[in-house]
């Protein structure tokens, strides 16, 4: 049972920068039949020096930089792990540098020369200094390199980044070529002294520039290897910018390249051990097999499941479909299947869907296979998840029957692009957003606000600059799309600035919108509607609109005063005369009314068959008005008062109660 060393070991040929450095076996034993694992941690001796890239190491260093500027130096490299890695470094003494070492997020360390008294070319042309690369070891280790730094004339400006840290998520299968970040600097010199390139930081480790490529002119970063998750989920990446000027100005940012795990390996089975055949009287749970499942993958992609494979009787009960949206409609995505142990008709079995109101014109199954036919193209923002249950008969009498579930998910693509809701897309109003003079550096200016339609990753959105009036005068937020100002305001600064936003989410393929940003430099809202309304056109024929709008107003509202007026003095002089009326016929005596009579005068022969009258009394008549008409042909007995003063009782009378309006003479 003594486990022993058959060759020499090497924890570095084995594992690398991984630690700890473990090797696993297992071990069966038998009678009983037991099975263990076993792990030997191979430990790190102090066997290697650190080793820097070159022996020499030459910077250009203007004498305009001032104090606190900071310069990166080539790292050494210790294959050690642990306290025999790389630990410091140190630098000869000298009256202008000091050394800053740094450490990564995975624990190596690199160092920095820091200015601390500015250079002056008349006094010192060149520096010679020695950077000392120490690991843990005991004793330690040690590697030297000679710096080289040249005292010339630069630039008076430098390139300057809109971040100093860039973040970006990747999937690790991501093909080459894929965009990862666009990193963008700016300088303020004109001509050569301008022109800006961008490279790699030259601490920048040689495993990251084999898995990454920088465009040097336009700052994008692509995928140039193959990204592994389970080897490093996450990179620093060190870029700077250089302009072309005699003596370049460097600027230096970092990204953040977050690998995103995939589902891209498979679960490995060993089978350790089997007995075979096995008795037909052997009794459930009788060992038949040893198995041995691992995946690589990480969380839920590394989570194991085991089952029997179907084809044999072991039966489902449910199913889950998982389809992608925008499907071609009539394809299968499921066979449902299940046995019968009778014979013949009694063993013949037919699927059908229950409920085929409701899907039925998504969903069909053919009768005798049971396969399952997606009738139509699915949408994920529509519907997501669609149950349903179906029934297997057999065909014997009576026929006997059994449900399955079946639930179908449907699966998001990256079929709709970022959509920007402010500022809105089709509006045009003329408002731009207000920038007060003098505002300083990171103030928000305004936010563009965007949804995607889309699930999970494919909604991600992410903003940059596209296009600007002045790319050095304001930035946008990654993530969130707010508008910063990435400097202070100057009096000489344009008033007006548009910006062009770039959307992107992060599926693939990639879908992308742009969104246009006016903003104004200006202390009110005021003074920027001054200004668009001094920028219209003078020749507009539409700028009497409003004054014959005014006038038209003007003239409807005194046509309807006057008709108003009209109709009140036409009003009170009908009221005077109904009162002179009534006036004069207050002393009349008028007959109590009886009760309804309706004597047609005319026709029994009473009266001429010229004259007919109304009279409408209400039942206190004595407070009553009179409703007099005229006879259809003019009548000899004078004025109508007068008719009524002698009329008969055999004259035509019609008696009303209340009557709903007192009419007046003229009626």
């Amino acid at each position: 049972g003594a486990l022993l060393v058959n060759e020499r070991i090497d924890r570095e040929e084995l594992c690398g920068a991984l630690s700890p450095c473990s090797l696993s076996f297992e071990i069966v034993v038998e009678n009983p039949l037991e099975l263990y694992s076993g792990t030997v941690e191979i430990q790190d001796i102090n066997d290697n020096d650190p080793v820097f890239p070159s022996s020499q190491a030459r910077l250009e260093i203007s004498e305009s930089v001032a104090a606190g500027a900071r310069f990166p130096l080539e790292s050494a490299q210790d294959p050690d792990v642990g306290i025999n890695s790389l630990q410091t470094y140190q630098l000869s003494a000298n009256p202008n540098f000091a050394l800053d070492v740094q450490t990564r997020v995975d624990g190596s360390k690199y160092a920095e020369l820091v200015l601390e008294k500015e250079l002056d070319r008349e006094e010192q042309r060149e520096l010679n200094l020695v950077l000392t690369a120490l690991d843990g070891g005991s004793p330690p280790r040690s590697a030297h390199v000679q710096i080289h730094i040249d005292v010339v004339d630069a630039n008076d400006n430098a390139p300057v980044f809109n971040q100093s840290t860039y973040k970006a998520s990747v999937r690790e299968n991501t093909p080459s070529g894929t965009l990862v970040a666009r990193i963008s600097a700016y300088d303020l010199d004109d001509g050569p002294n301008g022109d800006i390139i961008y490279s790699f930081s030259s601490h920048t480790p040689a495993k990251v520039r084999e898995l990454f490529a920088l465009d040097s002119a336009t700052g994008e970063l692509r995928v140039k290897g193959q990204l592994d998750y389970e080897e490093t989920k996450l990179y620093e990446i060190y870029l700077q910018a250089k302009d072309k000027g005699a003596v370049p100005g460097v600027a230096h940012c970092k990204v953040l390249v977050e690998v995103v795990d995939v589902n891209d390996n498979a679960p490995e089975v060993t089978v350790t051990s089997v007995y075979s055949p096995v008795p037909e009287d052997a009794a459930p749970g009788t060992v038949v097999a040893l198995l041995s499942v691992t995946d690589l993958d990480s969380h839920d992609n590394g989570l194991v499941n085991c089952f029997i494979s179907p084809g044999i009787p072991s039966s489902q009960d449910s199913y889950d479909v998982y389809v992608l949206e925008n499907n071609m409609p009539g394809i299968p995505i499921l066979n449902v299947s299940a046995t019968d142990p009778d014979l013949g008709r009694n063993a013949h079995l037919s699927y059908t869907l229950l409920g085929d109101t409701t899907f039925g014109h998504l969903f069909s199954i053919n009768r005798d296979n049971g396969t399952l036919y997606l009738l139509t193209s699915l949408d994920h923002e529509d519907q997501v998840e669609f149950n349903m249950i179906v029934q297997v008969q057999d065909g014997g009498f009576p026929p006997l029957a059994t449900n399955v579930s079946v639930s179908v998910f449907v699966t998001d693509l990256n079929d709709n692009a970022p959509m920007v809701l402010y500022p809105h897309p089709n509006t045009t109003a003329t408002y731009a957003d207000v920038v007060a003079p003098g505002t300083p550096a990171g103030h928000m200016v305004t936010k563009v606000v965007a949804v995607d339609a889309d699930a999970g990753y494919n909604a991600w959105i992410s903003y940059t600059l596209l296009q600007a009036t002045d790319p050095s005068l304001f930035s946008v937020g990654l993530h969130n799309g707010e508008i910063f100002t990435a400097r202070q305001l100057r009096e000489d600064d344009a008033p007006e600035h548009t910006l062009v936003i770039l959307l992107k989410d992060h599926g693939e393929p990639v879908l992308s919108t742009s969104a246009t940003i006016s903003i104004s430099v200006a202390e009110t809202v005021k003074e920027v509607l001054t200004d668009l309304t001094d920028v219209a056109p003078a020749n507009d024929p539409r700028r009497h609109v409003t004054f014959y709008l005014i006038l038209a107003v003007i003239l409807v509202s005194a046509a309807f005063f006057i008709t108003m007026l009209s109709v009140g003095i036409f009003k009170c002089y009908k009221w005077r005369q109904s009162r002179e009326l009534y006036n004069s016929s207050r002393s009349t005596t008028y007959r109590t009314p009886g009760p309804f009579n309706h004597i047609d005068a005319v026709r029994g022969g009473f009266t001429p068959p010229s004259f007919y009258h109304q009279v409408y009394l209400t039942t206190d008549s004595r407070q009553s008005d009179l409703l007099c008409k005229k006879p259809f042909t003019s009548s000899p007995l004078g004025s109508r008062q007068g008719t009524i003063r002698n009329g008969e009782p055999g004259l035509y009378h019609q008696i009303v109660g209340t009557a709903s309006r007192l009419p007046t003479p003229a009626e």
